[in-house]
Protein backbone atom coordinates (compact mmCIF):
# COMPACT_ATOMS: atom_id res chain seq x y z
CA UNK A 1 0.00 0.00 0.00
CA UNK A 2 1.20 3.49 -0.81
CA UNK A 3 1.15 6.76 1.04
CA UNK A 4 1.68 10.30 -0.10
CA UNK A 5 1.08 12.93 2.55
CA UNK A 6 -0.32 16.38 1.99
CA UNK A 7 1.23 19.64 3.12
CA UNK A 8 -1.73 21.26 4.80
CA UNK A 9 -2.92 23.66 7.44
CA UNK A 10 -6.29 23.64 9.16
CA UNK A 11 -6.99 26.88 10.96
CA UNK A 12 -9.67 28.45 13.05
CA UNK A 13 -10.15 30.85 10.11
CA UNK A 14 -9.58 28.29 7.38
CA UNK A 15 -7.29 30.36 5.14
CA UNK A 16 -3.70 29.67 4.22
CA UNK A 17 -1.27 32.10 5.81
CA UNK A 18 -3.22 32.79 9.00
CA UNK A 19 -1.37 31.96 12.21
CA UNK A 20 -2.46 28.95 14.24
CA UNK A 21 -1.69 27.33 17.54
CA UNK A 22 0.08 24.17 16.35
CA UNK A 23 -1.05 22.15 19.38
CA UNK A 24 -4.82 21.98 19.38
CA UNK A 25 -7.74 19.73 18.56
CA UNK A 26 -11.13 20.55 17.09
CA UNK A 27 -13.91 18.17 18.11
CA UNK A 28 -15.70 18.17 14.77
CA UNK A 29 -18.39 15.77 15.99
CA UNK A 30 -19.21 14.36 19.43
CA UNK A 31 -22.32 12.26 18.82
CA UNK A 32 -23.15 8.59 18.69
CA UNK A 33 -23.91 6.65 15.51
CA UNK A 34 -27.48 8.04 15.22
CA UNK A 35 -26.41 11.65 15.61
CA UNK A 36 -28.30 14.08 17.84
CA UNK A 37 -31.13 14.91 17.35
CA UNK A 38 -32.15 11.41 16.34
CA UNK A 39 -34.69 10.86 13.59
CA UNK A 40 -38.21 10.71 15.00
CA UNK A 41 -37.24 11.37 18.63
CA UNK A 42 -38.89 13.99 20.83
CA UNK A 43 -36.85 13.43 24.02
CA UNK A 44 -35.59 16.50 25.93
CA UNK A 45 -32.08 16.26 24.46
CA UNK A 46 -33.21 15.78 20.86
CA UNK A 47 -35.58 18.76 21.25
CA UNK A 48 -33.13 20.87 23.22
CA UNK A 49 -32.56 24.44 21.95
CA UNK A 50 -29.02 24.34 23.38
CA UNK A 51 -26.61 24.09 20.42
CA UNK A 52 -24.28 22.02 22.62
CA UNK A 53 -26.88 19.23 22.46
CA UNK A 54 -26.63 19.07 18.64
CA UNK A 55 -24.08 16.34 17.92
CA UNK A 56 -22.76 15.05 14.61
CA UNK A 57 -21.07 11.68 14.36
CA UNK A 58 -17.72 11.54 16.16
CA UNK A 59 -14.56 12.89 14.54
CA UNK A 60 -11.72 15.29 15.29
CA UNK A 61 -9.00 17.36 13.67
CA UNK A 62 -5.67 17.39 15.51
CA UNK A 63 -3.14 20.15 14.82
CA UNK A 64 0.33 19.36 16.16
CA UNK A 65 3.84 20.22 15.06
CA UNK A 66 2.50 22.36 12.24
CA UNK A 67 0.54 19.42 10.78
CA UNK A 68 -3.18 18.64 10.70
CA UNK A 69 -4.56 15.12 11.06
CA UNK A 70 -8.19 14.18 10.59
CA UNK A 71 -9.51 11.33 12.77
CA UNK A 72 -12.29 9.41 10.98
CA UNK A 73 -14.63 10.47 8.16
CA UNK A 74 -18.20 10.47 9.51
CA UNK A 75 -21.34 11.04 7.40
CA UNK A 76 -21.39 14.76 8.29
CA UNK A 77 -17.74 15.37 7.39
CA UNK A 78 -18.49 18.07 4.81
CA UNK A 79 -20.78 19.94 7.20
CA UNK A 80 -18.30 19.59 10.07
CA UNK A 81 -15.44 20.97 7.98
CA UNK A 82 -17.57 23.90 6.88
CA UNK A 83 -18.69 24.62 10.44
CA UNK A 84 -15.11 24.63 11.77
CA UNK A 85 -13.58 26.19 8.65
CA UNK A 86 -11.26 23.26 7.96
CA UNK A 87 -9.56 23.72 4.61
CA UNK A 88 -6.45 21.51 4.72
CA UNK A 89 -5.55 18.08 6.04
CA UNK A 90 -2.21 16.23 6.09
CA UNK A 91 -3.51 12.69 6.64
CA UNK A 92 -6.55 10.73 7.85
CA UNK A 93 -6.31 8.32 10.77
CA UNK A 94 -9.12 5.79 11.14
CA UNK A 95 -10.05 4.39 14.53
CA UNK A 96 -12.04 1.52 12.99
CA UNK A 97 -14.35 0.60 10.12
CA UNK A 98 -17.90 1.11 11.47
CA UNK A 99 -20.21 3.09 9.19
CA UNK A 100 -20.43 6.19 11.38
CA UNK A 101 -16.63 6.54 11.16
CA UNK A 102 -16.02 5.97 7.44
CA UNK A 103 -19.05 6.87 5.31
CA UNK A 104 -18.01 10.50 4.75
CA UNK A 105 -14.92 9.30 2.90
CA UNK A 106 -16.05 10.70 -0.45
CA UNK A 107 -15.85 14.24 0.97
CA UNK A 108 -12.06 13.87 1.06
CA UNK A 109 -11.97 14.53 -2.70
CA UNK A 110 -12.41 18.23 -1.98
CA UNK A 111 -9.04 18.24 -0.20
CA UNK A 112 -7.55 16.57 -3.28
CA UNK A 113 -8.94 19.39 -5.42
CA UNK A 114 -7.63 22.09 -3.09
CA UNK A 115 -4.13 20.69 -2.88
CA UNK A 116 -3.75 18.74 -6.10
CA UNK A 117 -2.41 15.59 -4.43
CA UNK A 118 -3.59 12.21 -3.13
CA UNK A 119 -4.44 11.97 0.55
CA UNK A 120 -2.97 9.29 2.82
CA UNK A 121 -5.31 7.20 4.98
CA UNK A 122 -4.04 5.15 7.95
CA UNK A 123 -5.84 2.26 9.64
CA UNK A 124 -5.65 -1.36 10.67
CA UNK A 125 -6.04 -4.18 8.16
CA UNK A 126 -9.78 -4.63 8.74
CA UNK A 127 -10.43 -0.92 8.25
CA UNK A 128 -8.37 -0.59 5.07
CA UNK A 129 -10.00 -3.70 3.62
CA UNK A 130 -13.44 -2.32 4.42
CA UNK A 131 -12.64 1.04 2.83
CA UNK A 132 -11.62 -0.70 -0.41
CA UNK A 133 -14.76 -2.86 -0.34
CA UNK A 134 -17.24 -0.07 0.48
CA UNK A 135 -15.63 2.55 -1.81
CA UNK A 136 -14.12 0.50 -4.66
CA UNK A 137 -14.35 3.39 -7.13
CA UNK A 138 -11.89 5.39 -4.96
CA UNK A 139 -9.18 2.75 -5.06
CA UNK A 140 -9.51 0.98 -8.42
CA UNK A 141 -9.15 2.79 -11.72
CA UNK A 142 -11.99 2.26 -14.15
CA UNK A 143 -12.44 4.06 -17.47
CA UNK A 144 -16.19 3.58 -16.98
CA UNK A 145 -16.15 5.88 -13.91
CA UNK A 146 -15.34 9.36 -15.29
CA UNK A 147 -16.77 11.34 -12.34
CA UNK A 148 -14.75 13.05 -9.64
CA UNK A 149 -13.56 10.69 -6.93
CA UNK A 150 -11.20 10.78 -3.94
CA UNK A 151 -7.53 10.17 -4.62
CA UNK A 152 -6.48 8.11 -1.62
CA UNK A 153 -3.46 6.04 -0.70
CA UNK A 154 -3.76 3.52 2.14
CA UNK A 155 -1.17 2.79 4.80
CA UNK A 156 -1.33 -0.01 7.37
CA UNK A 157 -0.86 0.87 11.04
CA UNK A 158 1.15 -1.83 12.80
CA UNK A 159 2.72 0.16 15.64
CA UNK A 160 3.95 3.65 16.53
CA UNK A 161 5.05 5.67 13.52
CA UNK A 162 6.37 9.06 12.50
CA UNK A 163 4.17 10.99 10.09
CA UNK A 164 5.63 14.16 8.56
CA UNK A 165 7.85 14.61 11.57
CA UNK A 166 5.06 14.02 14.12
CA UNK A 167 5.33 10.91 16.36
CA UNK A 168 1.97 9.14 16.47
CA UNK A 169 1.22 6.42 19.00
CA UNK A 170 -1.71 4.13 18.13
CA UNK A 171 -3.43 2.98 21.33
CA UNK A 172 -5.05 -0.49 21.09
CA UNK A 173 -8.58 -0.50 22.53
CA UNK A 174 -11.58 -2.82 22.63
CA UNK A 175 -14.94 -1.76 21.20
CA UNK A 176 -16.86 -4.77 22.49
CA UNK A 177 -14.88 -7.64 20.91
CA UNK A 178 -13.58 -5.47 18.08
CA UNK A 179 -9.99 -4.25 18.16
CA UNK A 180 -9.89 -0.50 17.46
CA UNK A 181 -7.35 2.30 17.76
CA UNK A 182 -7.10 5.41 19.83
CA UNK A 183 -4.33 7.84 18.98
CA UNK A 184 -1.84 9.79 21.07
CA UNK A 185 -0.12 12.95 19.81
CA UNK A 186 2.30 14.31 22.39
CA UNK A 187 0.29 14.97 25.54
CA UNK A 188 -3.10 14.60 23.83
CA UNK A 189 -5.02 11.34 23.22
CA UNK A 190 -8.28 10.55 21.45
CA UNK A 191 -10.09 7.32 22.41
CA UNK A 192 -13.59 6.99 21.01
CA UNK A 193 -15.71 3.82 20.68
CA UNK A 194 -14.18 1.93 23.59
CA UNK A 195 -15.55 -0.42 26.22
CA UNK A 196 -12.23 -1.68 27.63
CA UNK A 197 -8.68 -0.35 27.73
CA UNK A 198 -6.00 -3.02 28.25
CA UNK A 199 -3.39 -2.38 30.93
CA UNK A 200 -0.62 -1.94 28.36
CA UNK A 201 -2.72 0.74 26.64
CA UNK A 202 -3.38 2.49 29.94
CA UNK A 203 0.38 2.83 30.26
CA UNK A 204 0.47 4.48 26.82
CA UNK A 205 -1.99 7.06 28.15
CA UNK A 206 0.07 8.15 31.16
CA UNK A 207 1.00 11.81 31.61
CA UNK A 208 -1.64 13.37 29.36
CA UNK A 209 -2.66 17.00 29.36
CA UNK A 210 -5.88 16.25 27.46
CA UNK A 211 -7.87 13.03 26.98
CA UNK A 212 -10.93 12.67 24.75
CA UNK A 213 -12.80 9.53 25.81
CA UNK A 214 -15.97 7.65 24.88
CA UNK A 215 -18.95 8.13 27.22
CA UNK A 216 -22.14 7.00 25.51
CA UNK A 217 -24.93 7.25 28.10
CA UNK A 218 -25.85 6.47 31.71
CA UNK A 219 -27.05 2.90 31.15
CA UNK A 220 -24.48 0.14 30.48
CA UNK A 221 -23.73 -0.71 26.86
CA UNK A 222 -21.90 -3.79 25.50
CA UNK A 223 -19.49 -1.86 23.25
CA UNK A 224 -19.10 1.58 24.84
CA UNK A 225 -18.21 3.04 28.22
CA UNK A 226 -21.22 4.44 29.96
CA UNK A 227 -20.75 7.70 31.84
CA UNK A 228 -19.92 6.06 35.15
CA UNK A 229 -17.31 3.79 33.55
CA UNK A 230 -15.82 6.65 31.57
CA UNK A 231 -15.43 8.79 34.69
CA UNK A 232 -13.79 5.91 36.54
CA UNK A 233 -11.33 5.17 33.71
CA UNK A 234 -10.61 8.88 33.22
CA UNK A 235 -9.80 9.10 36.92
CA UNK A 236 -7.29 6.26 36.56
CA UNK A 237 -5.66 7.85 33.51
CA UNK A 238 -5.58 11.18 35.37
CA UNK A 239 -5.20 13.54 32.43
CA UNK A 240 -5.25 17.19 33.41
CA UNK A 241 -8.45 17.61 31.38
CA UNK A 242 -10.87 15.00 30.03
CA UNK A 243 -13.62 15.61 27.48
CA UNK A 244 -16.19 12.93 26.70
CA UNK A 245 -17.37 12.12 23.17
CA UNK A 246 -19.58 9.69 21.21
CA UNK A 247 -22.50 10.92 23.33
CA UNK A 248 -26.05 9.62 22.92
CA UNK A 249 -29.29 11.50 23.53
CA UNK A 250 -29.56 10.52 27.20
CA UNK A 251 -26.99 13.10 28.31
CA UNK A 252 -28.04 16.76 28.41
CA UNK A 253 -24.90 18.86 28.04
CA UNK A 254 -25.43 21.49 30.73
CA UNK A 255 -26.98 19.32 33.44
CA UNK A 256 -24.54 16.44 32.91
CA UNK A 257 -21.52 18.72 33.23
CA UNK A 258 -22.69 19.92 36.64
CA UNK A 259 -22.44 16.30 37.87
CA UNK A 260 -18.94 15.56 36.59
CA UNK A 261 -15.72 15.73 38.64
CA UNK A 262 -13.41 18.70 38.28
CA UNK A 263 -11.37 18.53 35.08
CA UNK A 264 -14.00 16.47 33.23
CA UNK A 265 -16.75 17.64 30.86
CA UNK A 266 -18.83 16.57 27.89
CA UNK A 267 -17.28 17.70 24.63
CA UNK A 268 -19.31 19.62 22.07
CA UNK A 269 -19.23 19.92 18.30
CA UNK A 270 -16.81 22.56 17.11
CA UNK A 271 -15.00 22.79 20.44
CA UNK A 272 -11.35 23.85 20.19
CA UNK A 273 -9.00 22.43 22.84
CA UNK A 274 -5.35 23.39 23.19
CA UNK A 275 -2.67 21.13 24.62
CA UNK A 276 1.09 21.01 25.15
CA UNK A 277 3.54 18.67 23.47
Amino acid sequence: MLFLALRCVATGRGHEGHSVNPQRVILLGTGTSHGIPMIGCDCPVCRSPDPRDKRGRSSALVEVGGRSFLIDTPPELRLQCLASDVCRVDAVLFTHHHADHITGLDDLRRFNDLQGRPLGCYGDEATLTTLERVFPYAFHHSPDYPSSKPQLELRLIDGPFDLLGVPIVPVPLYHGKLHVFGFRFGNFAYCTDVSMIPDESLRLLAGLDVLVLDALRRRPHPTHFNLEQAVEVAGRIAAKRTYFTHIAHELMHETTNTELPAGMALGQDGQVITFDT
